[in-house]
């Protein structure tokens, strides 16, 4: 009993190690994971981008991988409530106050990460969430409708996976993606490809060598474009971090930069564009 007291006590210990005391109520890990998204935003209003990214992801998220859980503790309505607070003695519902803030609560699916940069952000997903899908659900409704639902974000950047700065890793985590891509590509036509390299506090790597190692991993029948390509191999590093994604629709949503995007809808005759639904 004791054994298994100190070894949960070791793990919960290892669990906060991971995270940032959440002074502004915003809990943060300390190195950034993925799968997630990379979100450049105004200098000086990262805190703020960090709520906004909040709302926005967790809205569409709602919609596309829905949480079923009906009628637990948190989603008891106030009628429910109050009538079980009426039948209860003082000391019973103390007893139940206390009881329900110890209940864990349903595990957070957005996480941001400490990255210590201005103008950088970076928002953790854990599965069902899909990084590029939720990201291309948001830029495909700004280039529909012009409104960005932010104030502060200026551009994303999904990431399905990260790994380690090494170059074997690099290629290990390319492969892995590239296989389920072309998992219904029987290789008997050709493609073009081009590799979207952005590298941020960090000088180990040249950006030549990334480019080759990624190249190696990309099948014969793909040729490089790098004006028109069909597939986009979207890589950032951050420091001894590398993400990565694949995409096929990123120059027609714009690099994911949802200014511009909200720039084209006015520009294109529609209503004056918005960053957030005007009311």
């Amino acid at each position: 009993m004791a054994e298994s007291k100190q070894k949960s006590q070791s793990s919960e210990k290892k669990r906060k190690r991971n995270y940032l005391s959440a002074k502004d109520g915003i809990s943060r890990r300390k190195f950034v994971e993925g799968p997630g998204i990379w979100v450049s935003c105004v200098k000086g209003k990262e805190k703020q981008t960090v709520g906004e990214l909040y709302d926005l992801f967790e809205s569409i998220a709602a919609d596309i991988w829905p949480i079923d859980n009906p009628q637990s503790p948190e989603t008891k309505s106030e009628v429910d409530k109050s009538r079980e607070e009426t039948e209860l003695s003082i000391e019973e519902q103390i007893k139940a106050e206390v009881t329900a803030f110890k209940r864990p609560k349903s595990e957070q699916r957005l996480t941001s990460c400490h990255t210590d940069t201005p103008c950088v952000v970076f928002m953790s997903c854990k599965p069902p969430l899909d990084p590029v899908h939720l990201v291309e659900t948001h830029i495909r409704s700004v280039k529909l409708t012009g409104t960005t639902r932010t104030r502060y974000t200026h551009r994303f950047v999904p990431v399905s996976a990260t790994c380690y700065t090494d170059l074997s890793d690099i290629q290990t985590l390319c492969k892995s993606l590239l296989e389920r891509h072309f998992a219904h590509d029987d290789g008997s036509s050709t493609h073009t490809y081009k590799i979207e390299l952005r590298i941020r506090n960090h000088n180990t790597l040249t950006r030549s060598a990334v480019i080759e190692a990624i190249a190696e991993c990309v099948p014969e029948t793909y040729k490089v474009n790098l004006t028109h390509p069909a597939l986009f191999v979207l890589v950032e590093i951050f420091k001894s971090v590398c993400g990565m994604s694949i995409s096929t629709d990123y120059y027609t949503l714009r690099k994911y930069n949802v200014m511009e995007l909200a720039n084209d809808f006015a520009q294109d005759g529609n209503a004056e564009g918005s960053r957030i639904p005007q009311t």
